[in-house]
């Protein structure tokens, strides 16, 4: 089980999260490509700083929003997301050969995200540019998707075009009974005491979650992610990467 991170989603003079002191304790770096979030600087940045902690790099493409950053539905055709999923991808992936270094998934942000695990025809054009994009890659891309109790459904649209997937479950977020995560307007959405996040985190360990409900939900789960904007970033990181090790 490996612990991933949004990074490098700082954009100019306007800075957000712990990247330089957070990238020491995870595994996965989930950088953000220029659409809700950074720009070339801090995207490259934070990939020299991701290879001097041997992190994994994955893309983190969204819908074009800096404004919402990347949390609002926008409609887009399919033919819209394939192209500016695969525009983002192109970009982070050039600075990573320009720093000698290979993106190795993708995880696509907020909205993007959310949209991609409730309708089938995103998740299927996403995995499907994947595909393409994979053909002349030495890394074929994985894609980060989150486990779900259906995993059945999206693991057999992701073997007919032969991309691996990644089942990612959510040490900070509040799950829904539908598998889902609880929005992030709702005030019990995010996780922010230590103690409540390492409790679900000693789930997932299990494979399992417990919904706001009560609910147990049975989760295949890969990596899990903790959020660096977080107010209690830092201290949550440091427990559940000691967690992992002892997992």
């Amino acid at each position: 089980m490996k612990l991933n991170c949004d990074m490098g989603e700082s954009f100019g003079a306007w800075k957000k999260g712990n990247d330089s002191d957070v990238m020491a304790m995870i595994s996965m770096a989930n950088i953000a490509c220029g659409f809700h979030a950074s720009d070339p600087d801090t995207m490259a940045e934070t990939i020299h700083l991701a290879n001097l902690y041997d992190v994994m790099l994955g893309a983190h493409p969204s819908y074009d929003d800096k404004l919402g950053f990347g949390r609002r539905h926008i409609d887009h055709s399919l033919t819209s997301i394939a192209n500016l999923v695969a525009y983002q991808i192109g970009a982070l992936d050039s600075l990573c050969q320009l720093h000698h270094s290979c993106l190795y998934y993708v995880k696509p942000h907020g909205a993007l995200y959310h949209d991609m695990m409730k309708d089938d025809q995103i998740f299927t054009v996403i995995v499907e540019t994947l595909s393409q994009l994979n053909c002349n890659r030495i890394h074929p891309l994985a894609l980060v998707v989150l486990s779900r109790k259906d995993n059945h459904r999206y693991k057999m649209i992701a073997k007919r075009y032969n991309v691996t997937l990644i089942y990612e479950a959510f040490a900070d977020r509040t799950y829904l009974a539908s598998g889902m995560l609880m929005p992030r307007d709702q005030p019990q959405a995010v996780l922010s005491s230590v103690a409540e996040v390492q409790q679900q985190m000693q789930q997932l360990r299990q494979g399992k979650v417990q919904t706001h409900t009560g609910e147990w939900l049975i989760l295949d789960v890969d990596t899990v992610c903790v959020h660096g904007d977080n107010p209690q970033a830092m201290r949550l990181i440091k427990k559940l990467a000691a967690l992992i090790k002892i997992n």
